[in-house]
C-alpha cells in the first residue's frame, strides 16, 4: 500500500469510526441542523428495579451533547416536532403501538417592578424556589401531551392519554436545590388504552448515559488503547468525553402483555422524530407573533432503533436517507449490512495486530444481529428483515449488579442485542460482533470464517451497570449548570 493509500485510509476511517464511538449523536449530515429533534440512544429491556420484572422499559433520549451550564433558554423540547416510540409486535416491520410525544412551552411573563415600571424578566426563572410541578418561580411551563395510536402510526386509533410538566434543566443548586427530588415529582402513573396495568412515564432532563471518547477518536482514531488488545485494563484506557454532557429523555415502563401480541413474547421497538414539510420564517417576531409557521405533512428526520447502525452501517450518502426511512423499507440498504465496509477498514488500520476481517459474504451473522434477531434468542415467529431493536420479553431481567456489560456474547441474554439496557457497552460489543464474534458462537457462520472473532476489540472507555440507578427511570439526575452550593 502506498503512503497516499494509507493516508486516504485513514482518514475514510477517521470519518466513520467518530460516528461509531458516538451512538447516535449527530450522525447524518441533515440531523446536525436540528438537534433538538436528534435521537442519540434507544433502549429497550425487561425492568429490573425490584417488583417490576413484568415491565418493559423504554427510553429514547434526544438533544445530544447539551451543556449543563447552556443557559438561558437551555434545552426545551421542539413544540413544532412529533416524538415518537414505535413497536412491532408481530414481526411484519410496521408500527402496531405508536407512543406520541408532543411539547408545548408557556412564557408566563413574569415581570419586576423597575422604577415603577413592570418589566418583563430575561430568564427561565425569576427568583422563586423550584421545588414542586410547575412551580410559581418557574417564568417558562414547559409541558407535553402523550397520545397513543394502535395501528399505523398516522391512520391508526389515536387516544390521547393527558398532558403533563416537564421539569426545567438543571440550572443550578442556588435555583433548585435538591434537583433530584425535584425530578421525581415529575414520574407519572399513566393508564393507557388496552392495558390493565398503568404505566410509569418521566420526561425530562438526565445525565448522557453513553460513554465514549469523542476527542482522540476524531484525530484518526488517536485512542490511547489500541483498537485491538488483549488485557483487560485496554478497555478502561480511555476518557469519556460525554462525562460532562446532558441529554432530554422520554422514558416509558409499559406492562410486557401490554406490548405484545399472541404468544409471540419478541417485540421491536424504534423511536422517530419528525418535523412539518414547510416553514414560513417570521420576519418581525414578538408581541403575539411567533418566529416562525409550520405546515404540511409530517416528514420523519430521525429515526433510531439498535445503535451505531446509522453511523457504522450506512453510507455517508444515504444517512439521511435512513433517517426519514420506515423498517418496512429497509431492503434497500441491505448491502450495507451483508458486505459491511467497518470490517475492511478495521483491517487497513489494523491488519498487522492480527485484526483480520471476516471472509464470509453475504454476512448472514450480521444479518442476524441487525435485521432479523437471533433464532433462539430474540427472532420473532415471523420475521421480516428490518432494523430495529428486538427484545424477547419472556427472558427474565438480571439483577442490577449481575449484568454482564457484553450482554449476550458474554452469556447475558436479557442483555443487547436482546434488547438494550443502559450499562451494555454497544461500543465494544458491536466492534467485535462486525469482526466476527458471532461467528465464533456459529451464529449465522463459522469460526473459521473470522480470523479475529476472539479478540477483544474496544473503544477504551468502559460502560457497565454500576453506572445507574436500580429503579426508574434509569439514567441519572442531570449534572447541574451551576455546582457552587
Amino acid at each position: 500500500m502506498t503512503r497516499l493509500q494509507t493516508w486516504s485510509a485513514l482518514v475514510l476511517a477517521a470519518a466513520v469510526f467518530p460516528a461509531a464511538q458516538a451512538s447516535s449523536h449527530r450522525e447524518a449530515p441533515f440531523i446536525t441542523r436540528h438537534p433538538k429533534v436528534d435521537a442519540t440512544d434507544f433502549y429497550m429491556f425487561r425492568s429490573y428495579e425490584p417488583g417490576r420484572d413484568k415491565f418493559v422499559t423504554l427510553i429514547a433520549n434526544y438533544q445530544p451533547l447539551q451543556d449543563p451550564y447552556g443557559g438561558p433558554n437551555y434545552f426545551s423540547m421542539d413544540p413544532d416536532a412529533l416524538y415518537e416510540i414505535h413497536i412491532d409486535n408481530n414481526g411484519d416491520a410496521k408500527d402496531d403501538l405508536t407512543f406520541q410525544f408532543r411539547f408545548q412551552n408557556m412564557n408566563k411573563d413574569a415581570k419586576f417592578n423597575v422604577g415603577g415600571k413592570q418589566v418583563s424578566i430575561p430568564l427561565v426563572i425569576n427568583g422563586g424556589p423550584i421545588d414542586t410541578v410547575n412551580p410559581a418561580g418557574l417564568n417558562v411551563r414547559e409541558t407535553y401531551t402523550l397520545t397513543v395510536v394502535r395501528g399505523d402510526r398516522r391512520a391508526g386509533a389515536r387516544t390521547v392519554v393527558g398532558t403533563f410538566d416537564k421539569p426545567v434543566d438543571n440550572i443550578g443548586n442556588k435555583s433548585i436545590p435538591d434537583y433530584a427530588g425535584y425530578a421525581a415529582k415529575h414520574v407519572y402513573s399513566v393508564n393507557l388504552p388496552g392495558c390493565a396495568t398503568p404505566a410509569r412515564m418521566f420526561v425530562g432532563q438526565r445525565k448522557d448515559p453513553f460513554v465514549v471518547n469523542l476527542g482522540e477518536t476524531f484525530d484518526l482514531i488517536n485512542i490511547k488503547a489500541p483498537a485491538v488488545e488483549f488485557a483487560a485494563n485496554a478497555e478502561r484506557a480511555a476518557r469519556d468525553d460525554l462525562a460532562d454532557a446532558n441529554v432530554t429523555t422520554i422514558a416509558l415502563e409499559v406492562a410486557a402483555a401490554c406490548l405484545t401480541s399472541g404468544s409471540d413474547p419478541v417485540i421491536g421497538g424504534w423511536t422517530t422524530a419528525s418535523l412539518r414539510q414547510g416553514r414560513l420564517l417570521n420576519p418581525a417576531p414578538g408581541n403575539g407573533a411567533a418566529p416562525s409557521k409550520e405546515g404540511g405533512a409530517w416528514t420523519q428526520v430521525s429515526r433510531l432503533g439498535m445503535p451505531l447502525v446509522n453511523e457504522v452501517v450506512i453510507g455517508l450518502k444515504d444517512k439521511d436517507r435512513f433517517n426519514s426511512s420506515k423498517p418496512s423499507g429497509d431492503s434497500q440498504f441491505a448491502d450495507y449490512v451483508t458486505n459491511p465496509t467497518l470490517p475492511a477498514l478495521v483491517e487497513v488500520l489494523y491488519g498487522g495486530a492480527g485484526a483480520k476481517a471476516p471472509t464470509n459474504f453475504p454476512r448472514n451473522d450480521l444479518v442476524a444481529a441487525f435485521l432479523t434477531g437471533v433464532k433462539g434468542l430474540n427472532q420473532p415467529a415471523t420475521v421480516t428483515a428490518s432494523e430495529m431493536l428486538r427484545l424477547n420479553t419472556a427472558i427474565a431481567p438480571a439483577a442490577k449488579g449481575s449484568q454482564k456489560r457484553l450482554g449476550v456474547i458474554d452469556g447475558d441474554t436479557a442483555g443487547f442485542p436482546n434488547g438494550r439496557r443502559p450499562g451494555d457497552d454497544v461500543v465494544d460489543i458491536a466492534l467485535r460482533v462486525v469482526m466476527g464474534k458471532l461467528c465464533t458462537l456459529n451464529l449465522g457462520c463459522k469460526p473459521t470464517d473470522a480470523p479475529a472473532g476472539a479478540l477483544r476489540f474496544t473503544d477504551g472507555a468502559y460502560l457497565d451497570d454500576s453506572g445507574f440507578a436500580a429503579s426508574f427511570p434509569y439514567l441519572n439526575t442531570p449534572l447541574t449548570g451551576s455546582p457552587q452550593q
